[in-house]
């Protein structure tokens, strides 16, 4: 199995929106793809709620894909893609990490 970690951190502002309502449009999102990606086995989004930590980051995601082939059939998806979209008109950084879990 792969995982796929994001961490975003936001902008304060950003297509018309605070970081914090931007956050959860994110998480919608994110979370939205599950349904129009086959690919996904599971997937969770978490939003910061320590908001007094300035070195936190704001979004972060964790998505489980059974292999490889499939972890890369998502990144080539229009969804995902229209996903990244959002995702850099309201990121100002970004931090992931991809590994094979052994179950």
């Amino acid at each position: 199995m792969i995982r796929h970690i994001v961490m975003w951190k936001l902008k304060e502002q950003a297509a018309g929106a605070t970081k914090q309502k931007n956050a959860e449009k994110l998480k919608l999102i994110l979370e939205g793809l599950r349904t129009n990606i086959d690919e996904i086995k599971a997937v969770e989004v978490g939003i910061q709620i320590n908001q007094d930590e300035n070195e936190a980051y704001d979004v972060v995601l964790i998505m489980d894909f059974e292999t490889d082939l499939d972890f890369q059939m998502y990144t080539r998806n229009p969804h995902h893609k229209k996903a990244m979209d959002f995702i850099e008109q309201t990121t100002e950084k970004r931090r992931f990490v991809d590994y094979k879990v052994d179950l």
